[in-house]
């Protein structure tokens, strides 16, 4: 990543808006589309797991392709990203989301924003979004420090897809676009009293996910 910061920066947000277009678009479509819960749930995971491949190869070679604060904070702790860029990072994430959240109500004519109702901080929940975090951080920085960077779009996208499923959550596992999420009062959406409890919890997910990469992982390949 040796692009000026701004670029970097503007690379993060516009990748993090069109992350979270993905996300609440797809899942206000997969709404209008279909009745049944369990196939609105799959044109969801299908749409943002091929979205988020797409979007990795669109700006990765200039940010890293974060779009996630936990990825820019877990990458400035193994010493890959500066501390004072992965701060500057988190804002653009986060804005981002919010942005991309906006443009996918307004895609569907709906109000830009909407405060979601969509209570889901039970502990389940808590419990899936830390393992969803950590997996997602094991599959990003096990690739990297093994040399096979190349394969981290794909294999990012599939895990995303797969955790949408095998978590009670949904996989959110980012604390921007559980931000971004607040502002869809869809079926992707989060309440606000839910997000500080994920957000913790996304956080935990990072350092579990660490702990395990110092031990697994002790120096890049």
């Amino acid at each position: 990543m040796t692009a000026p910061l701004g670029r970097r920066l503007l690379a993060e947000f516009l990748g993090s808006a069109f992350l979270a277009a993905v996300v609440i678009g797809s899942g206000i479509a997969a709404q209008q589309l279909s009745t049944d819960r369990g196939l609105q749930l799959l044109e969801n995971a299908a749409a943002t797991a091929a979205g988020l491949f797409a979007i990795i190869l669109m700006f990765g070679a200039i940010s890293g392709g974060h779009f996630n604060p936990v990825v820019s904070l877990v990458d400035a702790a193994l010493g890959r990203l500066a501390r004072r860029d992965a701060l500057a990072y988190i804002p653009a994430q986060v804005a981002g989301c919010i942005a991309g959240a906006v443009a996918a109500n307004a895609m569907f004519a709906l109000g830009a924003v909407s405060i979601s109702g969509h209570h889901r901080a039970s502990p389940a929940h808590l419990l899936a979004e830390v393992i969803a975090t950590s997996g997602l951080m094991l599959v990003i920085f096990a690739l990297l420090r093994t040399g096979r960077a190349a394969a981290a779009p794909a294999a990012v996208g599939a895990y995303i897809g797969a955790a949408y499923f095998f978590t009670s959550s949904t996989s959110f596992a980012n604390p921007a676009i559980s931000a971004g999420r607040m502002f869809s009062d869809t079926f992707a959406g989060i309440a606000p009293a839910s997000v500080p409890a994920f957000v913790v919890a996304q956080l935990a997910g990072g350092a579990v996910a660490l702990g395990a990469l110092r031990i697994l992982y002790p120096e890049p390949v």
